[in-house]
């Protein structure tokens, strides 16, 4: 994890100012793995901004964040790897890689290294990476998808004709099959799996010796030396029957254990890429280019990445938002289910604000730049996201740590088998080691966590909440008490009229309230003219008293004033906090009270139907708390609390031994999000409420509170349950082995069969 005082900036500086000397587009450029020149562009300013953000670090060195996409993983032990080859290029700060997301996040210095050479340095380490943006990274995936199916296709197609020409030795009675016959089918059998060995294996042995290369046994090296003992001893029993290695042979058994390898990384592969594809999708949605208005009206089309604040730009219907603004010419309706999760158009009228991958359902628009490139809340999002899927969370590397020795385990089982049953039937021998070194290849176990809790993340992200800590997911389950701001978390920033009192029937004081408040921007008085009809009444000499409120002449001459009790003349009542006077004398009073979110009493009521305590925190005075907390359904809560008091409740309830979650949104929530085990933002609120937060509501929904919590202890169950498949699979699978009853293709069908099914259950973690 990076240091929690480091100040991160996003790249609208030095990168944006850049922008006008370049011109390439990251879009446009070839696969990096077939265009070894196009590793230029990645250090054009215009293009790294679309995949690097700028970090200051507490001695002042301003640092890249660049995210990479990584091909060519197949298991945990290649994380190891890559991480050392990122960490030995000069000026690599820190590099944190996902085997499970194929994601790397590399903090570098810009004074002595540049984007190109960290891929440089993963392509000499045996992977290939492209910058995370959607369009390079969709073609590394049908790359990679193309070479999977031709390996299975190959393996397949092999591992047939070899079975074909194995079948006589097994249905063959005594003296039915000559030697010669049975040596011309053997032949067959070697030379189809000539291209099985040395094609289709291909990625197992490199993996394999990536790691011996690097001192680390990886999950690729048991598989590689079952196949390669397996062709060898094969090989030798073709060439000389009478020889050391006997005259069976195993090429049906190696064929077929390739094949259903093979096969199960083939569906793992299309799951994951699924996976990418979808968040991709949601993600991806910028357009590539806009239409600019110039001075004199004229159009031009240009790069998304050159436009700047104050721009005006035309958006057509159907088209997104190319960066945050507000709508100068034209009505429309937007979706901004990228943001919410909700796909409900939103009434975007003349004046609204629009944000940056939304769409223009409505009608053609102008809209005037305000935040442009990396400083745009979609950029924010995606930058959010990828830190999380860059993230092993504690799982996963409990299971790494695990790994290692199990696998040294794995070939002392081997090597003692063989050696066993060299003595007991030497005929068995090689067979058996061979099954043992396969079956229990721990891909299952590596990938139980990981990959559980990054589709999990990835699932919350389509509802709108935005997961930054993948281990937050296993406090939030494990969440006892749950404490939540009132102000702009239960309750909108506007009022809502609660109380109307008339004290003169014989004038239209509803009436003249609403006219008069229309005339100040004072958040009461702008939901007192939205909640009442105007009289229409003409107003003369209006003037606005700050912190008092507004006073009036009517036509003829009376003044009116609309504001405070002491103000407008009117006794103090609790209930009532805006008065109407006419001469002096109080004509009406009204009553606000907050406007609950939608959902939030539903939100609280399912929480508290899940067993969690929820205790509301208001900066309100107590008896107004209490108010709300009566409404609410809740029996604890704290009124009148101010950031420490909302600190101490906190750290009480941790004292208590409780796991605490923590919702808020301002800028006083900042201390006590920190100090919570698990911590929820509004996406609306303050910008150091979301930097101190673990995962952020960018939907602004309450019963998303809930969907996140039940989302995340379903994670959890599914990780269980992985954890749980997994070490019964082993148990069960090697005594099997040990004693002879699992022959090496059973092995394979099993080892890939358990790898899959962890992978599948793992993806139910994000419905």
């Amino acid at each position: 994890m990076f240091e929690a005082g480091s100040e991160t900036t996003y790249p609208g500086g030095d990168a944006h100012r850049a922008r006008s000397s370049a011109s390439m587009s990251l879009s446009g450029i070839a696969p990096l793995q077939q265009a070894a020149p196009s590793l230029a562009a990645v250090d054009d300013p215009l293009e790294l901004a679309r995949f690097t953000r700028w970090v200051q670090e507490g001695d002042g060195v301003r640092l890249g964040e660049s995210a990479l996409q990584i091909s060519g993983m197949y298991c945990a032990a290649c994380t190891g790897i890559l991480e050392n080859a990122l960490g030995a290029v000069d000026g690599v700060r820190e590099a944190r890689v996902s085997a499970a997301a194929q994601r790397a996040t590399v903090r570098w210095d810009p004074a002595r290294t540049k984007p190109s050479e960290l891929i440089d340095a993963i392509r000499r380490a045996g992977y290939d990476a492209v910058p995370d943006a959607a369009a390079p990274a969709r073609e590394m995936r049908r790359a990679e998808h193309r070479a999977a199916l031709w390996r299975l296709f190959v393996a397949s197609f092999c591992a047939m004709q070899v079975m074909m020409f194995a079948t006589p030795s097994y249905v063959a009675g005594p003296g039915e099959l000559s030697m010669e016959m049975r040596q011309l089918l053997n032949w067959g059998c070697w030379v189809l799996s000539i291209p099985v060995v040395l094609f289709s294996a291909g990625p197992f042995f490199r993996g394999a010796w990536r790691g011996l290369r690097t001192g680390r046994i990886g999950m690729d090296v048991p598989v590689c030396i079952g196949v390669a003992v397996t062709f060898v001893a094969s090989t030798g029993a073709t060439f000389d029957p009478a020889g050391v290695f006997g005259h069976e042979v195993y090429f049906d058994s190696l064929t077929m254990f390739v094949s259903f390898l093979l096969a199960g990384r083939y569906l793992e592969l299309r799951a994951r890429h699924r996976a990418a594809g979808v968040l991709e999708g949601a993600l991806a949605r910028l357009p590539e280019t806009a239409q600019r208005l110039g001075a004199d009206g004229s159009v031009t089309e240009v790069s998304v990445q050159r436009l700047v604040a104050g721009d005006h730009v035309r958006v057509a219907l159907g088209q997104a938002f190319p960066a945050d603004g507000v709508l100068v010419d034209g009505s429309t309706q937007a979706d901004e289910s990228l943001l919410t999760g909700e796909s409900v158009a939103v009434e975007k009228p003349c004046g609204a604000a629009v944000v940056a991958a939304s769409v223009n359902l409505g009608a053609p628009v102008t809209m005037r730049v305000e935040r442009a490139g990396a400083d745009t809340r979609y950029e924010a999002i995606v930058s959010m996201m990828r830190d999380a899927m860059s993230q092993r969370p504690a799982l996963a590397r409990v299971a790494d740590r695990w790994a290692v020795p199990f696998l040294w385990a794995v070939l002392v089982l081997a090597a003692g088998s063989a050696a066993v049953w060299s003595v007991v039937d030497p005929s068995r021998a090689i067979w058996v080691a061979v099954s043992v070194l396969i079956v229990t290849c721990p891909c299952a176990l590596s990938l139980a966590a990981p990959a559980t809790m990054i589709a999990a993340a990835a699932g919350l992200a389509r509802r709108g909440v935005l997961v930054q800590r993948l281990d937050a997911l296993e406090d939030l389950a494990r969440t006892g008490h749950l404490f939540i701001d009132k102000t702009g978390t239960l309750t909108e920033d506007r009022p809502v009229l609660a109380t109307t009192l008339v004290f003169d029937e014989g004038v239209d004081a509803l009436g003249h309230a609403a006219s008069l408040a229309a005339w100040s921007r004072h958040p009461l008085s702008q939901a007192l003219a939205a909640s009442l009809p105007a009289s229409g009444r003409a107003w003369s000499s209006v003037d606005e008293v700050a912190g008092a409120g507004l006073r009036a002449s009517d036509e003829d001459g009376v003044e009116w004033r609309l504001g405070g009790a002491v103000f407008a003349g009117a006794a103090e009542r609790e209930d009532v906090q805006v008065w109407l006077s006419r001469a002096g004398r109080p004509v009406a009073g009204f009553g606000f009270d907050e406007f609950l979110r939608a959902g939030a009493e539903e939100a609280l009521r399912e929480l508290r139907a899940d067993g969690v305590r929820v205790t509301l925190l208001s900066g309100d005075a107590p008896a107004r708390a209490a108010r709300l907390a009566g409404r609410l359904g809740l029996d604890s809560f704290v009124g009148g609390a101010r950031p420490e008091d909302k600190l101490a409740a906190v750290a009480a309830a941790q004292h208590a031994g409780e796991r605490v979650t923590m919702v808020g949104d301002g800028v006083n929530d900042a201390p006590v999000l920190a100090r919570a085990d698990v911590s929820l933002a509004m996406g609306q609120g303050a910008l150091v409420a979301r930097a101190q937060a673990d995962a952020v509501l960018v939907s602004n929904r309450p019963l998303d509170i809930v969907a996140a919590r039940r989302t995340a202890a379903r994670a959890m169950r599914i990780v269980r349950q992985n954890m749980i498949w997994a070490a019964a699979y082993n148990a069960a699978c090697i005594p099997l082995a040990l004693i002879g009853w699992l022959p090496p293709w059973a092995a394979g069908l099993g080892m890939a069969g358990s790898s899959l099914f962890v992978v599948l259950n793992a993806l139910r973690a994000g419905r």
